[in-house]
């Protein structure tokens, strides 16, 4: 039996009229009558008492029809489910973010934009670094990511990036530190002689290659004497005046008291924001993601 069938039976059962119902089905009374004695024969029992004047359910039939209600019902919503996941409206978005991301406006613009656009697609945020999120965007265990790298030479060839923003290196120090105080800002070959707190290597954060490039650049090799792997314990630890940090700007929105932070004279201490999705065809919800960056 399929659903056409059913779709007969409901018709003719509601209207109790061979001639409106085909006419409300769009087809001729003739099929229609085949189309439910053929239903019947299969079902092995009359559906419909039929006489000269009338049309009635029988027993089966009556208990035949709020079943066969339920069924086109759950069918026409399978048949919505599928297209509005077709078309990115429903769903799953997996998205990979570096532990900062959300203190960028550019992060938060674009997922207020995504949700207010497609409010039922749920998100599923997976904070981890860069590195990490390559690697799950090769293995299609995410749709998206944030990547911070330096420029576009850093990123995979197998992952197709949008820049989003490039953001500034800022020097983190203890407000009483004597480069807090110099004047104007400060160059990186003044960090020479500093130790140096940063992300352990482990992390695997681009930003690691990118500091000890722009030292190299400058002329020495950063003395990292301390290292972390979160945000806020590497500016703790400034704080507590183990050193000083390079980090990018945004992170100076997390206020500790006692550290303050200064730009860096060096047109290359920047880094840049991407957002990612493998090489190929991304999901529709990635590509409605996608399409929020450029708004």
């Amino acid at each position: 039996m399929e659903l056409r069938h059913l779709r007969y039976f409901v018709a003719l059962a509601e209207e109790l009229h061979f001639t409106r119902a085909a006419r409300r089905l769009g087809m001729a009374q003739p099929p229609l009558s085949q189309q439910i004695r053929q239903m019947e024969a299969e079902l092995a029992t009359p559906l419909f008492e039929r006489g000269t004047r009338r049309v009635a359910l029988t027993e089966a039939g009556r208990m035949l029809l709020p079943e066969a209600r339920a069924t086109l019902a759950q069918a026409a919503r399978a048949e919505t489910v599928a297209r509005r996941a077709g078309r990115g409206e429903i769903g799953e978005l997996r998205i990979g973010l570096f532990a900062s991301a959300p203190l960028l406006p550019v992060f938060t613009r674009i997922v207020l934009a995504f949700r207010e656009h497609l409010p039922d697609v749920h998100l599923a945020l997976r904070e981890c670094p860069t590195m990490e999120q390559v690697e799950a965007l090769r293995r299609g265990e995410l749709d998206v990511g944030f990547l911070r790298c330096p420029s576009a030479a850093d990123i995979p060839a197998d992952i197709t990036a949008v820049e989003l923003l490039q953001e500034n290196l800022v020097v983190m120090m203890r407000e009483d530190h004597p480069l807090a105080s110099a004047a104007g800002p400060p160059r990186v070959a003044a960090l020479a002689a500093e130790p140096m707190i940063f992300f352990a290597r482990s992390v695997g954060t681009t930003l690691h290659g990118q500091l000890l490039a722009l030292c190299r650049q400058a002329g020495f090799i950063p003395n990292i004497t301390q290292t972390a792997r979160e945000n806020s314990t590497l500016i703790g630890l400034v704080a507590a005046g183990l050193g000083i940090a390079v980090v990018p700007a945004s992170l100076a929105q997390i206020h500790v008291a006692g550290v303050t932070h200064r730009g860096l004279d060096d047109a290359r201490a920047t880094t840049s924001i991407w957002l990612a999705t493998p090489r190929g065809d991304p999901t529709a919800p990635a590509r409605a993601f996608l399409a929020c960056s450029e708004a």
